[in-house]
């Protein structure tokens, strides 16, 4: 079956991922992560793009993004992995690609599902053990929104502002959030959609979209179709 083309729309949130190839680690150290980030911020401002949560794994990073045009996205990405791949190479004295193929990318909805995005991105050190509490993971946006920090790398989107009329009240409720985390069905079914590229949100938003790409937005029944009188 041939791979559906990526969906990215201007002005939407996105959910993206880059892998190493292979599994292989994509940091070394810190200095790879601060790397990353000085060209994730750079690239960010040439194509755009709002960024408005990150987490740095090992082996992978998620990011929650806002494209100010549909292929801004796609060159930010572009543009930034071959980047990074290139100095992490001569730091390292190593050849080869870097990531496993093209990025992946999910539209996201405004609202409730756009929050959930945000926390599974800056949930995800405690998901994998590596941290007892979001916060506690430094190459994470967590600090950021708990107020902690203050990230110029991060925009806040508009999930984050209906948390509070006030910062106190914002960060209040994030680290109420970022404590309980998503349920570990949310976590599936985002998860799921980032690595397929379905967009995640309502009947109505799946269609407002449906409306705007000839890509499909959701996937089709499995099976043949039923013929008509069955």
């Amino acid at each position: 079956m041939a791979r559906l083309p990526r969906l990215a729309v201007a002005g939407q949130a996105h959910l993206v991922s880059l892998y190493g190839h292979s599994a292989q680690a994509v940091f070394v150290d810190d200095e790879d992560r601060r790397q990353f980030l000085a060209a994730l911020r750079e690239s960010a401002l040439t194509q755009r793009v709002a960024v408005h949560a990150y987490v740095l794994l090992d082996d992978h990073v998620h990011l929650l993004l806002t494209p100010a045009s549909a292929d801004a996205l796609g060159a930010l990405m572009q543009g930034l992995g071959r980047r990074y791949g290139a100095g992490f190479n001569r730091r390292h004295g190593r050849r080869g690609t870097l990531w496993a193929g093209r990025f992946r990318a999910t539209v996201v909805q405004p609202g409730a599902p756009l929050l959930d995005a945000m926390l599974f991105i800056e949930h995800h050190p405690v998901r994998s053990g590596l941290a007892a509490a979001a916060q506690d993971h430094p190459w994470c946006s967590a600090r950021h929104h708990l107020g902690l920090v203050r990230d110029p790398l991060i925009t806040e989107c508009s999930a984050w502002w209906a948390l509070g009329n006030t910062p106190f009240e914002r960060e209040a409720a994030c680290g109420r959030l970022l404590a309980d985390g998503l349920a570990p069905a949310r976590v599936a079914t985002l998860a799921d959609a980032g690595r397929k590229g379905w967009p995640v949100g309502d009947a109505g938003f799946l269609n407002a979209l449906a409306q705007q790409s000839p890509r499909p937005v959701q996937p089709r029944p499995r099976g043949r179709p039923r013929k008509a009188g069955r």
